[in-house]
């Protein structure tokens, strides 16, 4: 496919799949925020589950969850469906082609001696196998027992983050990890929760008594796809941030995030209940959880800076041009010579020294600290290449010289 052809293909899937994700998780925020907030009144009647007054957009709205009497049907219904049929089908789209369909964004010589074919096995595997096990550990009779059916979870969950950041790239791992958990809360919605309403619907028309399990098992789906919103959303925008991904310990750094995105989201779904008990417990978790993260981004582990002695031997402006012409400006160039880079990536050009020396930070970031890039080490920079950069970065990064 033509670079610019699949950047305008990538740039359609990514919008969609962006605003379908906006309106569906904001939809999911929203009732989940209802069903916490109806208020039950005395005298209500039977079928009335609650009610709630609310003021937006210069209107009042009541609005009032209930059970429907058989065959009262109203001639209106509206569903929420395709927010997330449409979030998951692009994010697919999406992942095929920044992935799967561009050569060196899956595999990592460093990480693991994977073939691109092996590489998407392990892909596309994790995805579907990690879907598999949730649906078959939560169609089991351990789903009653919701702690501890919950806990498995997670433990299946960081089996897949800490196998995939040992055998994909760390950006890779980390997008599929989040593939993961997205098919996860799509099939809740195609294979429970709108099964579960159909029938309640179908009950409904058929002049019988609606049955309140069905409606309690799509709850609890909903309920999972809420706790996995945050930590959702946070992989969607990692490829922004390497410092996370680039990590050594990366596995450790999503499994951090993940928890604390979880746990995030349950103060927001408990915060007003009556006795607050958990308080404590969430500042001394959360407490923790920012410790780590800050020890890791602020002395991420392998990084060891260079410091330039005078027995050093020195390295001139004209040796780092060399490699950077070598390792960086076939992607980070005004005319990239990569087939598959229509465009510099983020802007970022190394065509004069003047254009190097002003990313100098960034190369330090990139090239020397987490070593993710060149993207998957596309262009073969080697050890003592990058060690050549970072002591041309600590004498100064002079380019007159």
């Amino acid at each position: 496919m033509n670079p610019n052809v699949k950047e305008l293909v990538e740039l359609v899937f990514r919008w969609a799949h962006f605003i379908a994700g906006i309106m569906w998780i904001g939809n999911s925020m929203l009732f989940n925020w209802l069903d916490r907030n109806l208020e039950k009144k005395a005298g209500d009647p039977e079928l009335r589950i609650g009610t709630m007054w609310m003021v937006h957009s210069g209107g009042f709205y009541e609005v009032e969850k209930k059970h429907l009497a058989p065959g009262e049907m109203p001639p209106i219904l509206h569903w929420f469906k395709w927010q997330s049929y449409i979030t998951w089908m692009t994010g697919i789209a999406l992942l095929l082609l920044v992935y799967y369909a561009t050569e060196g964004m899956l595999a990592d010589p460093a990480i693991a001696s994977l073939t691109p074919t092996e590489a998407m096995e392990v892909g596309l595997g994790s995805i579907f196998g990690g879907f598999a096990l949730y649906e078959i550990l939560w169609r089991t009779p351990l789903a009653k027992i919701s702690w501890l059916a919950t806990l498995l979870s997670f433990c299946i969950l960081a089996g897949a983050v800490y196998g995939l950041t040992h055998l994909l790239s760390g950006r890779a791992a980390y997008i599929h990890v989040g593939a993961m958990i997205g098919t996860c809360m799509s099939g809740n919605v195609f294979f429970h929760i709108i099964p579960s309403q159909r029938e309640l619907v179908r009950a409904t028309l058929a002049g019988e008594k609606q049955n309140p399990a069905i409606g309690q098992f799509a709850k609890q789906r909903s309920i999972h796809n809420n706790y996995l919103t945050f930590p959702l959303l946070f992989l969607m925008i990692s490829n922004h941030f390497p410092s996370t991904y680039g990590s050594s310990v990366n596995w450790l750094i999503l499994a951090v995030l993940i928890v604390g995105g979880a746990g995030v989201r349950h103060f927001m779904n408990i915060r007003y209940n009556p006795s607050p008990t958990w308080i404590p417990g969430a500042i001394g978790t959360g407490a923790v959880a920012a410790g780590i993260v800050l020890v890791l981004f602020m002395h991420p582990p392998g990084a060891k800076p260079v410091v330039a002695t005078a027995n050093a031997p020195y390295v001139s402006f004209a040796q780092v041009n060399l490699v950077i012409g070598q390792r960086c400006r076939p992607c980070h160039s005004a005319t990239p010579k990569d087939p598959t880079i229509p465009v510099a990536p983020a802007g970022v050009m190394f065509d004069t020294p003047e254009q190097i020396q002003m990313r100098k930070e960034r190369i330090q970031a990139r090239a020397v600290v987490s070593k993710t890039m060149p993207q998957n080490n596309k262009t073969g920079i080697t050890e003592d290449e990058r060690n050549l950069i970072a002591q041309w970065l600590a004498e100064g990064a002079p380019i007159d010289k």
